[in-house]
């Protein structure tokens, strides 16, 4: 229980820094559980860099961001080898990508070369650089942002690399009551006010990441991710008037996501095993952004989120 204390006062020290974005923080610590990567949507000032900050806060942990721009290079994220005179050798000098946690912030303002070099150190947990390997620190999250408001001078990320990130997380406008709480805790920074909160070592966190690895999954709920995977691909077959919106359904990938976030929550939820709630309540962060939608689903006004709700109600439970 220790582990679970532990996270849980992560959780509510995290929701006292960061008001009104609760599916934010929440997903925050899945992708720590479940060792993933997000990709978060958002305007400007939604507390995007905030949330990973304050994560950093309350980890005995190394936290590295890096600004994303059309002119940055491959070298500038993975690091690069530098030339040591005196010693008349060169020399790997590791970049921002080299942390436990890393902020990508604008990912899609950098053109498509340094996307990949960030996406592939993503997956392999290393980088190379002439003929070298160098393993990434464990932990490792990612947390990439994007604006969805600016597109000009962006490189819209390919869906192969989109299928890269464990979640997708959008987030909207704080409601007006939260809004006095950020404006009061904004004053409260500002006056040097805010309570410390302890921080977590990682052999905690790999602590709680192995017993979320123990939680049950029940043969009945490895059905339904199965079910509801494969209905992304034959939307039709579950729901006759949803055929022909989805070009491209998710993929593998897509089940051992949704299996992974599922049994990471229901560890946050203090159960001990995994029910189809769970995979209800992440089942449009894991699966959403890994779609293609055809033309007729965009002119009827649909989008990932929605179909997957549509999909949701389609595949029976059981």
């Amino acid at each position: 229980m220790a582990t679970y204390d532990a996270l849980h006062a992560l959780k509510t020290a995290l929701q006292s820094r960061i008001i009104g974005q609760e599916q934010l923080i929440e997903s925050l610590l899945i992708g720590l559980l479940a060792d993933g990567h997000l990709l978060v949507e958002g305007a400007p000032g939604l507390a995007k860099t905030s949330a990973i900050k304050a994560l950093s806060d309350g980890l005995q942990c190394s936290f590295k961001r890096i600004q994303f721009t059309p002119d940055l290079m491959p070298a500038d994220v993975t690091g690069s080898d530098i030339y040591r005179v005196e010693e008349h050798r060169f020399e790997f000098q590791p970049g921002p990508i080299f942390a436990n946690l890393v902020l990508a912030d604008e990912i899609n303002r950098a053109p498509a070369k340094v996307q990949s070099a960030l996406l592939e150190a993503m997956s392999e947990r290393q980088v190379s650089a002439n003929g070298q390997t160098y393993p990434l620190p464990a932990p490792f999250l990612v947390m990439a942002t994007q604006n969805p408001v600016e597109h000009e001078g962006t490189y819209a990320l390919p869906e192969a690399q989109l299928d890269r990130f464990l979640m997708k997380v959008s987030l909207d406008y704080p409601s007006l009551e939260n809004e006095f709480r950020i404006l009061h805790l904004a004053r409260q920074e500002q006056a040097h006010e805010l309570p410390a909160y302890a921080n977590i070592d990682l052999d905690t966190l790999m602590a709680a990441r192995a017993e979320v690895d123990q939680i049950h999954v029940s043969a009945a709920v490895e059905t339904y991710i199965v079910h509801l995977i494969n209905a992304t691909r034959h939307a039709g077959a579950y729901q006759a008037d949803l055929e022909g919106l989805i070009l491209y359904g998710a993929s593998p990938r897509a089940t051992i996501a949704l299996d992974r976030c599922a049994r990471a929550l229901a560890w946050l939820s203090g159960s001990d095993f995994v029910t189809p709630d769970h995979i209800q309540q992440v089942a449009s962060r894991v699966i959403a952004h890994r779609l293609v939608l055809s033309l007729q689903a965009q002119a009827k006004g649909f989008d990932g989120n929605a179909l997957v709700h549509q999909l949701l109600a389609a595949v029976p439970v059981g």
